[in-house]
């Protein structure tokens, strides 16, 4: 089969195409060539991905008449900085990248993140291609111009909205993903079912073994459907001023999560599959779900292999870390709410309401323990 299944983002003259085939790492001559790629092209990514695939990436841009420089990160959430963008920033003055140069983004979505934000502002932006390696990535965040790095007292207080010229996504990429950040992944995958697609909710449902076992028509099937979803809510609203905002769905829990834990203790999708969980049960205690919503979430995040349980922290501390995160509109939450799968709403969050809900939450928890 050569034909590669493409999806395109619609943003009128920011339009770009999401392709994806598997193999499709190993054929990017032509890709190349057609997106005008030309001259010196840099290759960002961080020790672990280079290992694999940096190399193959730069012969394939030497074939395409390129000249690949490499720019090699420390991996994790830790490298997300202002000083990894300077660092970015200085090997591209020092090979005098100029404005029609191009970044690579090859790895997940922390690589990805960083190499959009540098090259929105290099030279006041030069353009960038998302090769996502990790299942986060490729559902995700290679697609939509979301770039940025952490703060400490927030994830992703600082960046831009900087959309890449095209995402090459290749799903044999995943075989090299460690098992944690393959399970962490689907934390995303589940999402776009939660909040767009209940008949893709219930394919999760049955289709869960076959994820964990990596089958690959089922894995690139689901890596399809979740871009479809994605390109079609950032087409809708690029900037998140409105729909766009249903994609923070189980972010704002987990992003706080993720904060208290330093960013060590949790991958980010680890985070958000426990956001997913509770903040359904957050929606159900609000009166906007059923029981049975939050309990088929719960049941399927448990089946990917996902934590449904908030770790040990002062309900205090979780609502100053969700008040650091950019979605908070005029001093107030803004959640995600589930009202049944397929379907959010969103809504404020008043802390009175979140006090009872973790009164609630660490009563049923102690009644469990008494129980078990």
């Amino acid at each position: 089969m050569n034909s590669v299944p493409r999806i395109t983002v619609s943003l009128a003259d920011r339009s770009y195409e999401i392709a994806i085939r598997a193999g499709l790492l190993e054929k990017l001559e032509r890709d190349m060539k057609r997106c005008g790629l030309k001259g010196k092209v840099g290759i960002v990514t961080d020790q672990h991905v280079a290992q694999h695939y940096l190399k193959p990436l730069a012969e394939t841009a030497k074939q395409a008449g390129l000249e690949p420089v490499p720019i090699i990160l420390t991996p994790g959430e830790r490298s997300k900085t202002l000083q990894t963008v300077e660092h970015i920033l200085n090997v591209l003055a020092r090979y005098r990248f100029e404005r029609s140069s191009y970044l690579l983004a090859l790895g997940g979505g922390v690589v990805g993140d960083l190499t959009g934000f540098a090259a929105s502002i290099y030279q006041r932006g030069i353009p960038y291609i998302q090769v996502p390696t990790t299942l986060v990535a490729q559902v995700d965040s290679s697609v939509g111009g979301k770039t940025g790095v952490d703060h400490r007292l927030g994830k992703n207080l600082i960046g831009a909205f900087y959309q890449p010229r095209a995402v090459w996504i290749d799903p044999l990429t995943l075989h090299t993903l460690p098992t944690r950040e393959w399970i962490a992944g689907l934390a995303e995958v589940i999402k776009y079912g939660i909040i767009a697609d209940e008949s893709f909710f219930r394919y999760l449902e049955r289709k869960m073994p076959d994820l964990q076992k990596q089958i690959p028509q089922v894995v690139a099937s689901v890596v399809k459907r979740s871009c479809e979803i994605k390109a079609e809510v950032v087409a809708a609203d690029e900037r998140e001023s409105d729909r766009r905002r249903i994609l923070n769905y189980g972010h704002t829990i987990g992003h706080a999560l993720e904060a208290l834990g330093g960013y060590k203790s949790l991958v980010h999708g680890e985070a958000v599959g426990i956001g997913l969980v509770q903040e359904a049960d957050l929606a159900c205690f609000q009166g906007l779900c059923a029981d049975e919503v939050v309990d088929a979430i719960r049941r399927v995040v448990k089946n990917a292999g996902l934590s449904d349980r908030m770790p040990h922290a002062a309900p205090t501390r979780i609502w100053k870390a969700m008040l650091h995160d950019k979605k908070v509109s005029s001093g107030q939450v803004i959640g995600v709410w589930p009202t049944r799968i397929g379907e959010v709403r969103m809504a404020p969050l008043g802390k009175d309401v979140f006090d009872r809900w973790c009164a609630k939450s660490r009563a049923a928890s102690r009644s469990v323990s008494v129980l078990s």
